[in-house]
């Protein structure tokens, strides 16, 4: 027999006793770093807070400081600064909109952390109007970026209120970000973390104001006396 014909059958026969490939997704909210790299969790178990805190200390003492810092920052320039000049232009921050983190997007659905259980009440946010998630979510997230002064883009998955952390950093107006603009950033979104000045931020620190900005709920509307405690960019007051 031909030697083609004698491997035919081979691989005929190989494909069909191969295990199929199997890839699972997640609609889950992703944790979006200080200066806006998204981890994402693979099971409802994972804490992705602390994936991005373990990948920045990279000394592993359990504390963050401002060099461990501003050296992942330069990591992560230096994946989006794609074409490698030293400079994330208007193309590479599309693509990091688009492509990194199309979770920061103004129209994008707010998505519930990993394992969180879909709310079905009026005061948890969303409203009931039919059968369909989609029109419940999209609602849900109308009312939290148009009328009670809810966080938007990055800031419902981080630490800081500043809805989109990569053009934040653009300081010159240049529509381009330079590494210095970068590592700047990182220097004073430390700073606004490290509250107490210690010169360091530790995991647990970092977990509590994370509860402590998921607790606080909605920004007050104008008048109100409740101040508002949210750490990062300030939204416009609401109506």
């Amino acid at each position: 027999m031909p030697v083609p014909a004698l491997i035919l059958p081979l691989l005929a026969a190989a494909a069909q006793s191969a295990e199929p490939v199997v890839v699972t997704g997640h609609a889950w909210a992703p944790f979006i770093s200080p200066m806006g790299e998204p981890f994402r969790a693979r099971t409802p178990a994972d804490d992705t807070l602390a994936n991005w805190f373990l990948q920045a200390d990279r000394n592993h003492d359990g504390a963050l400081t401002l060099d461990e810092m501003q050296v992942d920052a330069d990591r992560f320039f230096a994946i989006l600064d794609s074409n490698h000049d030293h400079e994330i232009e208007p193309e590479e921050l599309v693509h990091y909109e688009w492509e990194v983190a199309p979770e920061i997007q103004v129209n994008s659905r707010t998505r519930r952390k990993p394992g969180e259980a879909k709310p079905n009440s009026p005061q948890s946010g969303h409203w009931r109007r039919g059968p369909s998630d989609d029109d419940e979510l999209a609602i849900s997230d109308h009312r939290r970026r148009g009328r009670d002064g809810g966080l938007q883009g990055a800031a419902r998955y981080a630490l800081l209120n500043i809805p989109e952390p990569v053009a934040a950093a653009d300081t010159d107006f240049d529509r381009g970000i330079s590494l210095a603009e970068f590592r700047q950033a990182a220097a004073a979104r430390f700073n606004l973390l490290d509250s107490n000045r210690q010169g360091r931020l530790l995991l647990e620190q970092l977990q509590a104001l994370r509860s402590a900005i998921q607790a606080a709920g909605p920004r007050p509307r104008r008048g109100a006396d409740q101040v508002d405690m949210r750490v990062g960019n300030p939204l416009p007051p609401g109506d």
